[in-house]
């Protein structure tokens, strides 16, 4: 024997009611909190004391390949 649950109406339309509200209440708080804690997106700050200022790798000029008018 199968058994029958029964669902009731107002039931699935409270619940449709409520998936919408929190929706679009949701929203609006994403896009206020958006324009009130604007976020930089890229690379991010290293914390200050994390490295030295003179590192052996970063006082050396910067190696470029030639290009071919070097060659010839």
């Amino acid at each position: 024997m199968g058994m029958v649950i029964v669902i009731s109406l107002p039931l699935i339309l409270f619940s449709i009611c409520l998936g919408f509200g929190c929706y679009f209440l949701g929203r609006a708080k994403g896009r206020q909190e958006v324009y009130t804690n604007a976020q930089v997106f890229g690379a991010p700050v290293p914390p200050p004391g994390s490295f030295s200022g003179a590192d052996s790798h970063t006082s050396r000029p910067p190696q470029f390949k030639k290009d071919n008018s070097d060659n010839v």
